[in-house]
């Protein structure tokens, strides 16, 4: 994607004398890169090229902004338009309205708390009668970064289910239908689920469905956190494929992992799995690379010798930091259910994953990377802060699985190719100007579990649709985020088959 030598020009911007990553996975080269009216204008030799600001990376990589697939920050980009939490780590983008939970069309009374799982976004920020609404907020109070934002299962059944314990009756289903075909002409990029929330886990395949059809009849894309990731995940895989099949678009596997003990060592049988599923449909999967878990408090997973640790807690915050045994243990309950059950509503994160299956995923050529962080917890898993340097500090350099250009590739040109955003993932001639400039010898996530909320280190600049919006370590106040449509005409990566064979 370089121009090559160029004689002369004039820029805004010109990063020179960096090492061009582009995020198509291919070697790295030497290059100036030059931007203009928020886009990359020219990438080469630009010895003879002037600009007004001029920034010297030598030594640097030089990457594509990074992209969060998987992200639970539609209510922050509201309340906080910094997005201090993603842009200090490098990304630019996020995907939000994950996990069946979006803040759009959606209202709560005033004082009111979110219904489950709606509360992961946080108990601010939900006005958004229309998708309208909420993309229109987006545009006239710009974030930091970039939003593309997916239409929630679960917050559609909230508005128009009466039975959530059950499925949808016919003239819900057609309610949520009108809703979600709504959306997808305000702005909507897909449909998401979140099938083993309570909320959710009464519906049928077959509304499901219908909701795919309508994205998909928007040129949408359907990800899915489907109805296991326990006990009975390859069955929850295959109804996840059916729906995206039947669907008629294409899918995402939401953060992709085995829990619990009795599904450890399960990685590569389920990806040999979606690889079959791939040779009929077009399926993507996104991962986090923590052996650790984080969602609402669920008092049924809260079972002796399971760690269990508070991240947010209404009505007892002093309970925020503790393990579910020391609350136990406090306030004399007989089980860890029965302590959590008087600690909901409330978050946690759950140590129930296996480092090998997540050095598996987080390993495999086609998994894109996604940090699945709650911004709204007051003590969230480091994640949220520190996905993306965690990858290059940890598997690039630590443990040498792959290199750096392959860790850029999961972070940009895959997952752009993947969710069709046809402008963004790529250091290239007209590409939007979102761009990362780091250190690869220092990047690394700085939060702990005691104290998440720490920017990581390495990262010498970010910018935003061609605007400086992280700079040394401090934000520049720039506000330059756009909401990103899909295209659907943007054709995915092919799928790298890895275990076809397995069993």
């Amino acid at each position: 994607m370089t121009t090559g030598a160029v004689t002369t020009g004039r820029a805004d911007t010109i990063i020179r004398n960096g090492w061009v990553i582009d995020g198509s996975n291919s070697p790295r080269y030497r290059a100036d890169v030059a931007v203009t009216d928020g886009r990359i204008s020219a990438v080469g030799d630009l010895a003879a090229w002037s600009a007004d600001t001029q920034l010297d990376a030598a030594g640097r990589i030089v990457s594509p902004g990074f992209i969060d697939v998987h992200t639970h920050d539609d209510c922050a980009l509201v309340n906080t338009p910094a997005m201090t939490p993603k842009l200090s780590q490098g990304v630019t983008t996020v995907v939000v309205g994950n996990c069946g939970a979006s803040a759009a069309p959606f209202t709560l009374a005033p004082g009111g708390w979110p219904p489950d799982p709606l509360d992961l976004l946080g108990d601010r920020g939900f006005d958004f009668p229309r998708f309208a609404d909420y993309i229109a907020w987006l545009g006239s109070h710009p974030p930091a970064i970039n939003a593309a934002p997916l239409v929630g299962h679960t917050t559609l059944r909230h508005r128009h289910v009466s039975d959530l314990g059950g499925a949808a009756r016919e003239d819900e289903i057609q309610a949520m239908e009108r809703d979600m075909a709504q959306s997808m002409a305000d702005g909507a990029i897909g449909l998401s689920t979140g099938l083993d929330y309570k909320a959710a886990l009464g519906s049928s395949t077959e509304e499901v469905v219908r909701l795919a059809r309508v994205a998909a009849g928007h040129g949408g894309i359907f990800t899915c956190h489907h109805r296991a990731y326990f006990a009975g995940i390859e069955e929850a895989l295959e109804e996840a494929f059916d729906i995206g099949h039947r669907g008629g678009l294409p899918m995402v596997v939401s953060h992709h992992q085995c829990s619990g003990r009795d599904n450890f060592g399960k990685a590569a049988p389920t990806l040999a799995q979606i690889e079959r599923a791939r040779r009929r449909q077009t399926i993507g999967l996104d991962v986090y690379p923590y052996a650790a878990s984080s969602k609402t408090l669920d008092p049924n997973r809260c079972q002796p010798g399971v760690k269990v640790l508070i991240t947010r807690c209404v009505q007892h915050p002093e309970m925020v930091g503790k393990e579910i045994s020391q609350v136990a243990a406090e306030w004399d309950c007989a089980t860890n259910v029965q302590a959590a059950e008087r600690l909901v509503p409330a978050n946690a994160v759950y140590f129930q994953l296996d480092e090998d299956d997540v050095r598996t995923i987080v390993g495999y050529p086609s998994s894109m990377i996604g940090s699945d962080g709650l911004p709204a917890d007051d003590m969230p898993h480091p994640r949220l802060w520190g996905t993306f340097p965690r990858v290059f500090a940890r598997y690039v350099r630590e443990e040498a699985m792959f290199p750096t250009e392959m860790a850029v590739f999961k972070m940009t040109g895959l997952s752009a190719r993947q969710f069709g955003f046809a402008d963004r993932g790529f250091i290239g001639v007209g590409m939007a100007a979102d761009i990362v400039v780091f250190d690869e010898a220092t990047i690394d996530e700085q939060g702990t579990w005691e104290k998440p909320a720490v920017p990581a280190v390495g990262i010498d600049l970010v910018m935003v649709n061609g605007q400086a919006a992280w700079r040394q370590g401090q934000d520049t106040g720039a506000r330059a985020g756009q909401v990103l449509r899909r295209d659907a005409s943007v054709t995915p990566y092919p799928a790298t088959p890895l275990y076809e064979t397995a069993a």
